[in-house]
């Protein structure tokens, strides 16, 4: 099989540390994914090493097989479907669902609600394999310009705050199930990656969900203004 740049990123892993890619004989790697591999310094190791031999846990501790209550971490680790770190990534999980059905309710929104689910996924990449997470702009605009434009709308965009209802349509709701999806996935992120004095671990993820949910309260109040311009 053959393997291009989007596939390798979404398959490479972490072990000891190091972000490697595992693969199969007989597959091959497309030029752009092989200079990307090499560009990155990620190690190509045969599929046959992908296979964990024994896990480890937070306390120390190994196994030698996966309990059903328990998934990865990274890597090797172990840890409780319930650690605040897999949560998170359920939380994601269902942002994602929610983003590509925002995408389907009016193709309008394909291209800017798919900068928002590139972001997600990138957010999720970043954490698997706890690298940091960058970005400039979502939907052309850099964190400033949608911090002014969320906060006030009607300077921008002739349309105030405003409470969505089932007056304002399919579109406006399922953007807004975006946006608390977004929300949820933040409160996961600050439960998930504070230390014990309630210090941010991971301020690039928290900033990056918080202005994502405010670049979705951005598109509903874009759709409105612009549905009732048109009546």
């Amino acid at each position: 099989m053959l393997y291009n740049e989007e596939a390798v990123r979404a398959n490479i892993r972490n072990r000891d540390g190091k972000r490697v890619y595992f693969l199969g004989k007989g597959d091959q790697l497309t030029s752009g994914a092989r200079d990307f591999l090499n560009r990155e310094r990620i190690e190509i190791r045969p599929a046959e090493q992908a296979r964990i031999e024994q896990y480890r846990l937070l306390n120390g501790g190994y196994l030698l097989e996966k309990p059903e209550q328990m998934t990865h971490l990274h890597g090797d680790v172990l840890v409780r479907k319930d650690h605040p770190r897999i949560l998170f990534r359920g939380k994601m999980d269902t942002l994602e669902a929610e983003l590509i059905l925002s995408q389907q309710a009016e193709e309008g929104l394909v291209t800017p609600v798919g900068e928002v689910l590139a972001l997600a996924r990138q957010i999720i990449r970043c954490e698997v394999l706890e690298e940091p997470l960058k970005w400039d702009r979502l939907c052309g605009l850099t964190e400033e310009e949608q911090r002014k434009r969320s906060h006030f709308p009607q300077d921008y965009y002739g349309q105030p705050h405003f409470m969505p209802s089932a007056a304002d349509g399919a579109v406006i709701a399922r953007l807004n199930r975006a946006r608390c999806a977004a929300r949820e996935a933040e409160l996961a992120a600050v439960a998930a990656f504070c230390d014990r004095e309630g210090n941010p671990t991971r301020v690039d993820i928290l900033q990056a969900l918080n202005r994502m949910s405010s670049m979705l309260y951005i598109l509903m109040v874009q759709w409105k203004s612009k549905n009732q311009n048109a009546k």
